[in-house]
């Protein structure tokens, strides 16, 4: 993959994030559960792996895991903004449980980067993917608005708002019913600086970005989705994806040639957390 090409992916990616008529997100079809409850993030035992702080204190940044083993992390955005409720309320979804059911379908595990928003939105989808012991949910900030300034045409947050903002989507993860988010957090539009490491630090979390652009942004194509997937894994890579309806309509058809085919090759699909695990403190 040329520098080119990664940079034009990634602007499709942001661009996704960023234009009104593409807000992502995923959903799962609410009902009871077979698995045993999770022991408490709180305790010691349970407590999901981070990175140590980075330079000066700011908070880590992980990109993709060791590449000595074929281990691929698949994750999976689910955005709304929070100036978005008249149009849900106007009937537009932003949940995609067909993809959620495919990936349970083909027994993939998956971190799921979710905003407050769309935990508020719905809440019954949120509780169920946090209960599936296939997925992980992850901190996409509550507001979706963008902790730098020119981040591909997104709100921006002030710099005294961030810790508050972060805080205020893991609140919501818990009054929908998921009781172990995992500390790990997703910069809406992928723009971070200095300033934005520094105020999510004291919130303990893990900046999670990506190795992998899926190009699924706005994309018709699912063969065109599944080969930049197929193309761009590496041992240890992060791949960002989005579950959506409307903007990204080939993705859950790009995974029934993307599963397959990393699993031919001899790669094991896992969480994030099992990235960030097995690198530790090391990096």
């Amino acid at each position: 993959m040329t520098t080119l090409t990664a940079r034009v992916r990634t602007l499709a990616v942001c661009a996704l994030l960023a234009t009104a008529t593409a807000v992502a997100g995923c959903g799962s079809e609410a009902g009871p559960k077979k698995a045993a409850p999770t022991p408490s993030p709180g305790t010691e035992t349970s407590r999901p792996p981070t990175l140590a702080p980075g330079p000066q204190g700011l908070a880590p940044v992980f990109k993709n895991g060791e590449r000595r083993e074929k281990v691929v992390a698949l994750t999976f955005d689910a955005d709304m903004t929070a100036d978005q409720g008249t149009r849900a309320a106007r009937g537009e979804r932003f949940d995609n449980p067909e993809l959620i059911r495919a990936l349970k379908r083909y027994k993939v595990p998956a971190t799921v980067f979710m905003t407050g928003r769309w935990a508020e939105e719905y809440p019954a989808q949120a509780k169920a993917i946090g209960a599936d012991p296939l997925f992980e949910v992850a901190n996409h900030s509550y507001s979706h608005y963008a902790f730098t300034k020119d981040c591909y045409g997104l709100p921006t947050i002030a710099p005294k708002d961030m810790k508050a903002d972060v805080a205020r989507a893991f609140r919501a993860f818990e009054k929908a019913g998921v009781s172990d988010a995992v500390p790990y957090f997703r910069f809406p539009g992928g723009c971070y600086d200095r300033t934005a490491l520094r105020a999510l630090a004291a919130g303990g979390v893990t900046a999670v970005q990506w190795d992998v652009v899926s190009g699924d942004a706005f994309a018709t194509d699912a063969d065109a989705v599944a080969a930049d997937v197929l193309g761009g894994v590496k041992p240890g890579s992060v791949v960002v994806m989005h579950c959506t309806r409307s903007a990204a309509p080939a993705t859950e058809k790009a995974l029934r040639t993307i599963v397959p085919a990393l699993r031919k090759q001899g790669y094991r699909f896992v969480r994030v957390s099992e990235l960030i695990g097995a690198q530790g403190s090391a990096r």
